[in-house]
């Protein structure tokens, strides 16, 4: 199972629905989301402190955390050293990288800042660029 994180807005679900193949228009994710081997979290969760125990207690039931940053929002970053809370290994994906604007050298630094480690993932759930290397990268790990 995987866990995505990241902040409001940053492509979590449809990241989800590209690596599940699933075709569905993302929809502002409510509460915490178990679908097809993956738990889908809302951007608050990483977003609010009093939120942080919900992530970490979820965290436990994932062999991997996927920690998300959107290309072209650095308005919402996640707190530095957030990826050491979890108890599982944490990769960073970037979203959005076909959009007008978008900045993988920005986004790389924020995960870096987040406490991800390399490497990072660039992908588009959109044209689904990146989108095999990851589910290469996953299957490697035993997570899909």
């Amino acid at each position: 199972m995987i866990m995505i994180v990241g902040p409001v807005g940053a492509g979590k679900t449809s990241l989800m629905n590209a690596l599940n193949r699933n075709c569905l228009k993302a929809e502002k994710t409510q509460s915490i989301c178990f679908t097809g081997g993956m738990i889908d979290t809302p951007g608050e969760y990483a977003q609010i402190p009093r939120f942080y125990s919900a992530l970490m207690v979820t965290a436990t039931q994932a062999k991997l955390v996927i920690m998300v940053q959107d290309s072209t929002d650095f308005s919402k970053p996640l707190p530095p050293g957030f990826a050491g809370m979890f108890p599982r290994p944490v990769t960073g994906v970037i979203t959005k990288i076909d959009i007008a604007g978008s900045d993988n050298s920005k986004a790389q630094n924020c995960l870096k800042q987040a406490g991800v480690k390399e490497p990072y993932f660039s992908v588009s759930a959109q044209s689904g660029a990146g989108i095999a290397e990851l589910t290469n990268y996953l299957m490697e790990r035993g997570c899909k």
